[in-house]
């Protein structure tokens, strides 16, 4: 598995060409419908006060994703496309601050952020959350911030985000800890009957 990143640390990292030329920033990190992984970015200029580009960055045409840069193979990677379709994806595919529900009902808290697969997956692996005390409660989570793995079955739509009620028994409040839990998450999900 590749090292995990958090998606507010990739905004503002730029964009280089394999040739090594600083070519955007990173302003939004678009997902797709399910959050299964980045479907692209939305941009800003080269410098940190320029504004939005009519531009965006699809995955595809991403060669990898690093911990200082977004590397693509040259500027023709970046697409053109109407700053309104790149606002109304970036909103569609925002899932920051996202009420997080089990799919048993129970809300769990909201999205502080989202830990995707660096290099060339883009994959999301797992949710930060400011959690409820109930999803807490009777444990160590002193600061009420867990990581929670995505899980097989969950939906976005709008504002709120679906996982699976099981996912909650993986939950844990250090980085570390969570890698070990996803990764039993991960191997309980494969052993299940169909």
């Amino acid at each position: 598995m590749n090292e995990l990143m958090a998606v507010r640390s990739l905004t503002t990292l730029p964009v280089v060409t394999l040739g090594g030329d600083a070519v955007a920033h990173v302003k939004d990190t678009v997902f797709d419908a399910s959050a299964v992984r980045i479907t692209g970015f939305t941009l800003t200029g080269r410098t940190l006060l320029s504004g939005p580009l009519p531009q965006d960055l699809p995955w595809p045409a991403v060669h990898c994703l690093g911990h200082h840069a977004v590397m693509v193979r040259g500027r023709e990677a970046l697409c053109d496309v109407p700053l309104s379709v790149a606002r109304r994806d970036a909103l569609h595919g925002r899932l920051l601050g996202a009420r997080v529900v089990t799919d048993a009902g129970d809300v769990v808290g909201t999205v502080l952020d989202v830990l995707v697969e660096g290099g060339t997956s883009g994959r999301v692996v797992a949710f930060r959350l400011a959690a409820h005390r109930e999803l807490v409660h009777g444990s160590r989570h002193r600061r009420h911030r867990v990581y929670v793995p995505r899980g097989e079955a969950l939906s976005a739509s709008g504002r709120t985000l679906v996982i699976p009620a099981r996912a909650t028994a993986y939950v844990t409040d250090d980085l570390p800890g969570f890698a070990a839990r996803a990764g039993a998450h991960r191997d309980r999900g494969r052993s299940a009957p169909p």
